[in-house]
């Protein structure tokens, strides 16, 4: 009995330290992330007409349990930069912008902007609603298997300061 008390006592505490760990709070309570969090600020998904705001595990951190966890575990990498210091002031971000970026597009192409896609899929775009681009861009992506990171780079941080950066 103290066996199954203790065992649900510790998964409860694993849950509530996995859904602590991705509240925009916890994610930008490290020195490093504080630049990342003032472009967030200035991005369509926190500054938008609906007044939502979409925070950061909605982007980074898969909605799946598997997934979740390992990306939690790929987060590990984030925690040993914030100790070493590795972009903890603005040059040292922009040095390592190319890299950082090309990671996170990677993990998004891989999994099909999969985090996108609880809030944004081709099945419910309103296509009249949309501008130009959009209108005309949308259906062909579709058709043609595009994920969203591959037309959405820098919708919520800058991207690299020019091609040659990649």
């Amino acid at each position: 009995m103290v066996g199954l008390v203790l065992g649900v006592f510790g998964m409860a505490g694993f849950v509530t330290a996995i859904e602590w760990t991705n509240r925009t709070e916890f994610c930008v309570s490290c020195h490093s992330m504080k630049q990342n969090y003032a472009e967030y600020k200035e991005s369509v998904h926190y500054l938008n007409r609906s007044g939502a705001h979409a925070q950061c595990a909605d982007c980074h951190v898969p909605k799946a349990l598997g997934p979740k966890l390992v990306r939690k575990m790929m987060a590990v990498n984030d925690i040993i930069a914030e100790i070493k210091g590795s972009i903890d002031t603005p040059e040292k971000l922009e040095a390592a912008r190319p890299h950082l970026a090309e990671r996170v597009w990677k993990y998004m192409a891989d999994s099909d902007s999969r985090e996108c896609r609880t809030c944004h899929s081709f099945d419910s775009m309103n296509l009249a609603k949309q501008g130009t681009a959009g209108r005309l861009k949308h259906p062909e992506a579709a058709m043609e298997g595009k994920t969203c990171i591959n037309c959405h780079k820098g919708v919520a941080h800058k991207i690299p300061s020019s091609k040659d950066d990649l």
